[in-house]
């Protein structure tokens, strides 16, 4: 692995553990050559999972990305990146089992892991998720809670 420092090519695992419930592993590592630290993660890739996008097109599924939407939601709410982690896991079990999944149901997905952790994050991702025309449109999934 290139250090992020210096790019020397080499670099040496100094500490290794299990993350997100298990699903990763953390890799403390250091420069050979500058002994600059970084940390590196790990994770099994799942079953090159591909997503049909509204428009047609295919791509590759992207953890990043929908993690990254939904800490946005949760953002200054009591919710740990753990719980987080943990909800996106058992979703990401249930569309593995297939090798294209529509971006339907990874936003509805979403949606339902954050009604049941967090009112307001789903209200947040909700109201992106679903482009709501108006007030009247959102009043009425609020009425749904």
């Amino acid at each position: 692995m290139k250090c992020p420092s210096c790019s020397f090519e080499n670099t040496k695992v100094v500490d290794s553990r299990i993350s997100d419930v298990g699903t990763s592993i953390r890799r403390r590592r250091e420069c050979e050559k500058c002994e600059f630290r970084f940390t590196t993660f790990e994770r099994a890739q799942l079953h090159n999972l591909m997503v049909r996008k509204k428009d047609g097109t295919v791509e590759h599924y992207n953890r990043e990305k929908l993690e990254r939407a939904i800490l946005i939601a949760c953002g200054k709410r009591p919710i740990s990146l753990e719980k987080v982690r943990e909800k996106l896991l058992e979703l990401e079990e249930k569309w593995g089992k297939g090798k294209e999944v529509d971006s339907r149901e990874i936003g509805e997905g979403v949606v339902d892991l954050l009604r049941d952790l967090d009112e307001i994050a789903f209200i947040r991702f909700a109201s992106v998720y679903r482009q709501f025309k108006d007030v009247e449109t959102f009043k009425k999934e609020l009425e749904k809670i």
